[in-house]
């Protein structure tokens, strides 16, 4: 009696496996977040500094045209203007996306809809390779074939925003193509076969239907490839002619966030205005990275609400 008296009021061996197991996880969990709060802290302090140590103003940082932040102006200023590497950025990573989603929504109708098993047994492998490239590797391909190709068919140098637009098409490709077929996927069978079963035909079904259910998915999708497309450095760096300039065309050589980033950050050093300057550039990627996820979850709880 004692003994089971004794089991009965003293933890198992399951129950300190639990508990060790829990406090295992937490302490992951505590980890991860100090992680993320510490970069958060490093890059907005990092990124602020060169608002408040060197009393830059907001707004010719953000509508800024020239950048040479170890020159002055006429006026005695630095030459602090991120505008011309933001509107490069967006414009090469909204035109990847455009160019994309067709193209990923048709293999994912393919591989769901069309011809499920081929279009899997041989789209899936394809969509995993492109996934598994380096992106130094997209980057030598952009400028050794594309740079080259924009250059004798349009003239000029053949950098610019279009060379950048063709190489992160290739690489949000998978990106939105893989997330576009699991909300396929995730669409009911009995909406097919209620709308088949009303007389629809097949791309009636597939058109106002399957697309319209997965809507949210869909962007969400496209959502993921932009973020993956604005954050994107080492190729985008290789084919944009890294000049500091404002785009006035496709076929204009210019400079995105990410490879000014990339290009000036060992030239600079710790705590002076140049090297502050960066990193107020990467506190807008920091930024814009929050507010891709901010859509994203905020599109997700809509496509919620709506099933």
């Amino acid at each position: 009696m004692d003994e089971i008296k004794h089991d009965l009021q003293n933890p198992s061996k399951a129950t300190h496996e639990d508990l060790f197991g829990r406090g295992i996880t937490y302490l992951c969990i505590g980890f991860v977040s100090l992680l993320v709060i510490s970069i958060l802290y490093f890059i907005t302090t990092r990124g602020l500094a060169t608002f408040t140590t060197n009393h830059v103003s907001l707004w010719k940082f953000l509508s800024g045209t020239n950048w040479n932040p170890s020159l002055l102006d006429k006026h005695g200023n630095p030459q602090i203007g991120a505008l011309p590497m933001i509107v490069t950025s967006f414009s090469v990573t909204v035109l990847a996306a455009v160019v994309a989603t067709p193209f990923a929504l048709g293999v994912a109708l393919f591989m769901t809809e069309i011809a499920p098993e081929r279009g899997t047994k041989i789209l899936q492998p394809v969509i995993e390779l492109l996934v598994g490239i380096p992106s130094v590797v997209y980057g030598f391909i952009g400028l050794s074939v594309i740079v080259p190709l924009i250059r004798h068919s349009f003239g000029g140098t053949g950098f610019g925003i279009l060379a950048g637009t063709l190489v992160l098409f290739v690489m949000v490709l998978p990106t939105i193509t893989s997330l576009s077929v699991d909300s396929i996927k995730a669409v009911p069978m009995f909406y097919r076969s209620a709308s088949l079963a009303l007389g629809a035909t097949r791309w009636q079904t597939i058109y106002k239907v399957v697309l319209r259910s997965a809507t949210p998915g869909i962007l969400t999708a496209v959502i993921f490839g932009m973020s993956r497309a604005f954050g994107e450095a080492l190729a985008v760096q290789m084919v944009i002619g890294n000049a500091v300039l404002m785009p006035h065309g496709l076929l204009t050589p210019s400079s995105t966030l990410t490879s000014q980033l990339t290009t000036g950050i060992g030239n600079t050093t710790m705590g002076t205005l140049p090297n502050n300057a960066l990193w107020s550039l990467a506190l807008i990627l920091l930024l814009m990275s929050l507010v891709f996820n901010i859509l994203v979850r905020v599109i997700g709880k809509r496509g919620a609400l709506k099933k």
